[in-house]
């Protein structure tokens, strides 16, 4: 039987992490499934490997996971991510070991190890999720923390993505919005959809699907997909 091509998810345990997964595994990925709460699997073909992705040693080893357990990577999805919005000043030193640690740290080692065996295989794909908030800030809504390390992901997207396109692998971003998460209580949802264009908040599946038009996009690398209901754009 051939292997399957196999995705590793951060971020998997809930929300847009596990959405993804899911999809993936409905494409006949086998999956790798990764963070710090996630329970066992009976699926065969969806292995979780519990850790906090901001630890340097885990994103390794969820990769080495995947080797062991499937051969190879084709695709990461860097979905690991927190936000904590509060005016510059009022940040503490534990909130940004908190933001640098998952958003970049996590980010990194994941990638590095990930981009190490695309290399033996010969081509691969990263979707980085940032964040729209990188490109409009508001001030209703001060997150300067989250503007550094989900604005470092659009620049280390397009550098990674320069830097292998003749290798075979791509990198791109997806950018959302809102989205209807476990990160905003539903009494906060129709406050959140009146400062959408579009006058709705986004759900899990309209991430999923940005992510699953830019695996299919052979031709598209080091694309920043805003997926927020126009909210870059203006409003």
């Amino acid at each position: 039987m051939s292997t399957p091509p196999v995705a590793v998810v951060t971020g998997a345990s809930q929300g847009i992490g596990a959405a993804v997964a899911a999809a993936y595994r409905k494409l006949g990925y086998a999956v790798v499934a990764t963070s710090r709460s996630i329970g066992p699997s009976g699926d065969p073909l969806l292995l979780t490997v519990a850790g906090d992705i901001a630890d340097p040693a885990v994103g390794a080893h969820v990769v080495e996971e995947a080797l062991r357990a499937y051969g190879r990577v084709d695709t990461l999805v860097n979905n690991a991510g927190v936000f904590v919005a509060k005016p510059f000043t009022g940040y503490t030193s534990a909130d940004f070991d908190l933001m640098t640690g998952v958003n970049l740290r996590g980010f990194f080692d994941v990638t590095q190890r990930a981009i190490a065996a695309m290399l033996t295989q010969g081509g691969g794909h990263v979707v980085n999720i940032t964040a729209s908030i990188v490109d409009h800030p508001t001030s209703g809504a001060p997150a300067a923390l989250a503007a550094l390390t989900k604005g470092g992901l659009n620049a280390v997207t397009k550098s990674l993505a320069i830097e292998y396109a003749a290798r075979g692998i791509r990198v791109n971003a997806v950018s959302p919005g809102v989205i209807r998460t476990p990160m905003h209580p539903p009494e906060t949802h129709d406050a959140l959809a009146g400062q959408s264009p579009v006058g709705r908040i986004g759900d899990p599946s309209d991430i999923v699907d940005a992510i699953l038009y830019l695996e299919t996009a052979g031709f598209v690398t080091g694309e920043i997909l805003h997926v927020d209901g126009g909210q870059s754009a203006g409003h």
